[in-house]
């Protein structure tokens, strides 16, 4: 039973009482314990990927699988099967590189640098970013690059020549398993599924219908040497970049038919009714600094190989299913879509920008990519979710598939708490955590500063500092961003245990990098980064909006994480009273624009991809809708136009949403998918980077659901394109999670599961006055219906 309460009813007293209390002529019932907030609840409609022939392009066609340190990716050819595999710490560079590594930090001191840059941008208002460059970067050494870590082939005999009529390729969502299914000229059934195991650690595939096969292994590289014995395949190899060691095992069953182990280092099955296979892969990385080398992976690898082998493949399957379901299964969305019995491709071909209900099914089918995705790419265990999730099959990605802190590897985390993932932030976590030891050293060399910092761009061996790069080798407010997301776990979950422990102690070392930074503006007294570039645009100045927002953001994030935990009276009053000085970062320009920089100089002709100066409005929460900040933001966003490249359009729905503009946050949307979206699906830049699918899914429920000022927002952005529906999982912060019905555009009913014990305050046209304020405790659900 819940809590329900009329449309015509204010809540404002706590709740209580045995047998239920009338308020306002409507009737609250007492409430049994809500369930917990891993009630899975996604029906089984339109969530899958097809296709009706093989891949023939990895980056376009092939499909995605991943456990969060291992990817592979799928291609489902006829005669030989590829499956393209990654393990997330196979990376060229760091210590021991060949080319050497220092971290990024300046080689050799450079004493009154930075001072004489800031002397000049106060003499001259604005420099070159070669200029800047010349003076302030260096060329990078050892920053490597993410490794492919090779391919599985399975070769069949026998297999069609052509593709039959009756092949189909899919990804099926909800189970993580991608199949390949046709039936042969001998009207033999022919079934293959693959997954990747998070629970077990290991590549897992099935091939049924009559089987001969050939499994080897290659690589681009030629590093490795591969054996066979019994039913086992080894790879083992040193990069010749590092000499980081890596491993690969492979172990193989069959019934009926014969294995034989080939002197080439290939396993043959012959005669076979089926055919399953197990793959695990490590290396000898550890996230430590200064090092970041651990264990030689034999033992590791070898032990998960036997101990997945030895469960069998039922049990394999089962148990991976259970553990993506708990995940993925929490959040359900139903935007009255029609699905077609079509090709993916095809149905993404076809769309027409939301105008039906066929296109709808491709936008819910988005929506739940992006979370897909982000399971598959970030468990616990692993690295977090790079430029490209976990899938590379080059040995000289682009960008290096590495972690960009200008926005990427942030965005690749806004849909993690409201779309119910916290768990997969994990790797996050730790991966800043990784990056305070090196950061502290960049910040005492390069800003001879207390606090820890990080540029532009790192990779998994703390590369902290500069590089060349004129546009994008500065940006030393990277930390402060990174920290927000480890505050909002907190705002999402309100574990004071995991703010003292992880989440402060990063977000006060950044503080105290600013504190120390900061510099007074000769303008007009306030304090100011300096410099200060708006990425990846414009020149460097003083000031510049972006890096004000952040710097406030994390000012106040630290703040209130001070008072919750009760740090020192000191530094909370040297924190507010450099918040009171600190330039805000927003300022309405000549042409009713919020100014990027803090001179006027924007062009409203400009389209530039980055809208950096709204950082104010998302991610962070300076900006309040109805605000002349806002009413400038939409004239900056107006300006930029529709354009840019994927990432940069899921961005811009976000905005959108924000700005409670849910047609224009729909035609983003519509966007990205007609123009910035690949036939699997996945986002490009181009080339294909993983943000953008994920800042999608962040865009999508900003349009269901907003909580970032303290109040519960139901609907808030909802489209006109999207008239009826219903999500059921969203979670807000303060410690809630709803599930919302609408119909001609306004919701009909809000179920809202407490899992914290406090004041919480919801907002909806359902409501009497628009909005209720009460005190929700922990495990009660509570609802509100027309």
């Amino acid at each position: 039973m819940s809590h329900e309460i009329s449309r015509r009813t204010t809540l404002k007293t706590a709740l209580g009482g045995a047998g239920g209390l009338a308020l306002g002529g409507g009737v609250l019932a007492q409430s049994a314990d809500a369930a917990d907030s891993s009630d899975v609840f996604q029906e089984d409609v339109g969530l899958a990927l097809w296709y009706a022939a093989p891949a023939a392009d990895w980056e376009r066609e092939a499909l995605p699988l991943g456990g969060g340190a291992l990817g592979a990716m799928v291609f489902g050819t006829l005669a030989t099967e590829r499956l393209q595999f990654n393990e997330k710490t196979l990376w060229t560079g760091g210590p021991g590189s060949r080319q050497g590594y220092d971290f990024g930090n300046w080689r050799t001191p450079r004493p009154g640098a930075i001072t004489a840059v800031q002397e000049q941008i106060d003499a001259e208002t604005k420099l070159d970013p070669v200029a800047v460059a010349a003076e302030l970067g260096q060329t990078k050494a050892g920053f490597g690059a993410y490794q492919t870590f090779g391919d599985l082939h399975l070769d069949l005999p026998g297999a069609p020549a052509q593709t039959p009529d009756s092949y189909r390729r899919a990804l099926d969502l909800r189970e993580a398993v991608a199949t390949v299914t046709y039936t042969d000229d001998q009207q033999a059934r022919h079934h293959r599924e693959f997954f990747v195991s998070h629970p077990d650690n290991v590549i897992v595939g099935r091939l049924t219908g009559g089987v001969g096969v050939t499994l080897r292994y290659t690589s681009p590289r030629a590093d490795f040497v591969a054996t066979a014995s019994g039913d086992r395949v080894t790879v083992r190899g040193e990069l010749a970049d590092n000499g980081m060691k890596f491993e690969a095992q492979l172990r193989v069953r069959q019934e009926g038919g014969s294995l034989v182990a080939n002197p080439d280092g290939t396993l043959t099955v012959t005669g076979a009714d089926s055919v399953w296979f197990v793959l695990a892969a490590g290396t000898d990385y550890a996230d430590t600094y200064p090092d970041y080398r651990g264990a030689d992976p034999h033992a590791s690898v070898t032990k998960t190989v036997n101990s997945a082998f030895g469960k069998g493949y039922s049990a394999l399957r089962a148990r991976h299913v259970r553990d993506h379901r708990a995940l993925f299964d929490r959040v359900a969305l139903d935007i009255r879509a029609e699905v077609p019995d079509v090709p993916t491709d095809q149905l993404l071909a076809g769309y027409t920008g939301g105008t039906t209900a066929t296109d709808r099914a491709l936008e819910g089918l988005f929506f739940q990519y992006g979370r897909y995705l982000l399971i598959a790419s970030s468990r616990p265990g692993s690295l977090p979710a790079n430029l490209q999730g976990v899938w590379n099959q080059s040995t000289a990605p682009p960008w290096s598939a590495d972690y960009h802190v200008n926005i990427n590897l942030q965005m690749n985390y806004w849909l993690a708490e409201a779309a119910n993932l916290a768990e997969t932030t994990v790797p996050y976590d730790r991966f800043v955590e990784a990056l305070r030891a090196p950061g502290r050293r960049t910040a005492e060399e390069m800003f001879s500063s207390r606090g820890w910092v990080v540029h532009n761009e790192t990779n998994p061996y703390g590369f902290t500092g500069v590089h060349t790069w004129a546009t994008s080798f500065w940006f030393p407010e990277a930390a402060a961003w990174l920290t927000g997301q480890l505050y909002e776990h907190y705002r999402f979950g309100g574990s004071t245990a995991y703010l003292r422990s992880t989440a402060y102690p990063a977000m006060k070392e950044a503080a105290e990098f600013w504190l120390d930074n900061l510099r007074t503006d000769p303008r007009d007294g306030t304090l100011v980064v300096t410099p200060s570039y708006s990425p990846e645009h414009g020149d460097f100045t003083a000031g510049a909006a972006m890096s004000q927002q952040i710097v406030h953001d994390l000012f106040t994030n630290t703040l209130e994480a001070a008072r919750i935990l009760g740090d020192s009276p000191e530094f909370r009053e040297q924190l507010a009273g450099t918040l009171g000085q600190l330039d805000p970062g927003l300022r309405i320009g000549s042409w009713g624009q919020l100014q990027e920089w803090k001179s006027d100089l924007d062009d409203p002709a400009d389209d530039h991809r980055h809208v950096s100066h709204l950082y104010a409005l998302h991610p962070g929460r300076q900006i309040e809708p109805g605000s002349q900040w806002a009413d400038a933001a939409r004239v900056s966003l107006t300006a930029r136009g529709d354009g840019g490249t994927g990432w940069s359009k899921a961005w811009k729905i976000n905005f959108w949403a924000r700005l409670r503009d849910g047609d224009h946050a729909h035609k983003m949307l519509g966007e990205q998918l007609k123009s910035s979206t690949l036939p699997n699906l996945w986002d490009t830049h181009p080339p294909f980077q993983i943000d953008g699918n994920f800042g999608a899914t962040s865009g999508v429920v900003e349009m269901l659901l907003q909580s970032q000022h303290n109040v519960i927002e139901v609907l808030p952005a909802l489209p006109a394109a999207w008239p009826d529906g219903s999500v059921r999982g969203l979670r807000a912060r303060g410690g809630a999670t709803l599930d919302i019905d609408w119909a001609d555009g306004k919701a009909t009913r809000i179920t809202l599961t407490a899992h914290r014990t406090r004041e919480l305050t919801v907002r909806s046209e359902l409501l009497e006055g628009g909005e209720v304020v009460f005190k929700a405790v922990a495990g009660r659900r509570y609802v509100w219906k027309a």
